[in-house]
């Protein structure tokens, strides 16, 4: 689901200008309007312990090694499935196939393991280090599950979300890097409750589903549930712009470097959620 991580509040009380940051002297860096292109703040004042902030590139590294683990352990997860093709008829006596998935159940643990650790490193992002690379090996194993199961009934599927997921993240980016995109406080608050509104959703839903029971409309492959659906694209991809705000405000305000890590791992869950979600749209269509 969404991105609770990435937040101003992690550098500031309700979004408001921070302090110098812990062990870091100087003055409170000055505010600026918050609908203007780019960053709100200004950069720090030049201080000693070169590269001890935050950066992009630091940032952008952690994601990637975040990223290969997912990947690589997503082998691991998508070999554990397996899979069993039985011949039979169909009502006008021909002759198919029908392939059945079984996942074992122990890897749906690693939701609740992922989401454990995501909630840990909210109250301590300083464990990020440690935090992060354990939910890309829990998250890998579902998402290389998840996938077999999808590509097992849907041929060619997986390359299909994965190459959309990066197409949607370079657009956001662009459109976030040329001011296209502004995150204002109206905008954030916006996306913040719209996510709230979609994980109310799934949870209602699970829950129905513990008594036999289901969501009408939204998770089928009707009009509504496609609908649904691309509105829950939009609403993850629109996550992103608030992820890469977390980011430009921190190195521009000094955030400590051990934030790098808390920071790709909030820009991660959001690539997670927006794969997955672009999975169930695309076995929509495809069901049709």
């Amino acid at each position: 689901m969404s991105n609770p991580l990435l937040n101003p509040d992690k550098f500031g009380p309700a979004a408001g200008p921070p302090t110098a940051w812990p062990g870091q002297p100087g003055a409170p860096v000055p505010p600026a309007p918050d609908n203007v292109p780019g960053s709100p703040w200004p950069p720090p004042p030049p201080r000693p312990g070169v590269g001890t902030t935050l950066g992009r590139q630091g940032v952008a590294s952690a994601t990637a090694v975040l990223l290969a683990i997912i990947a690589v352990v997503g082998v691991v997860g998508w070999n554990l499935v397996t899979t069993e093709t039985t011949v039979g008829l169909n009502d006008q006596g021909q002759v198919v196939e029908q392939t059945s998935v079984s996942i074992p159940p122990w890897i749906f643990a690693a939701l609740f393991v992922g989401l454990a650790l995501v909630i840990a490193t909210y109250f301590k992002p300083a464990w990020a280090r440690v935090t992060a690379p354990l939910y890309a090996v829990a998250e890998g194993l579902l998402i290389g599950a998840i996938s077999k199961a999808y590509e097992v009934r849907f041929e060619g599927i997986v390359l299909q979300a994965v190459g959309l997921t990066l197409g949607i993240f370079v657009m956001m980016l662009v459109l976030y890097a040329t001011g296209r995109i502004r995150v204002t406080p109206r905008f954030r608050l916006g996306i913040i409750a719209a996510t709230g509104g979609i994980l109310l959703i799934y949870l209602a839903t699970f829950v129905m589903r513990l008594f036999g029971g289901d969501m009408p409309f939204i998770h089928g492959t009707g009009p509504v549930g496609i609908g649904f659906s691309l509105v829950v694209v939009v609403i993850a991809a629109l996550n992103l712009t608030l992820d890469f705000d977390f980011i430009d405000r921190a190195e521009r305000a000094g955030a400590p470097r051990q934030l790098e890590w808390f920071a790709a791992l909030g820009l991660v869950v959001t690539l997670v959620w927006l794969y997955l979600e672009l999975l169930r749209l695309l076995a929509k269509l495809r069901s049709r």
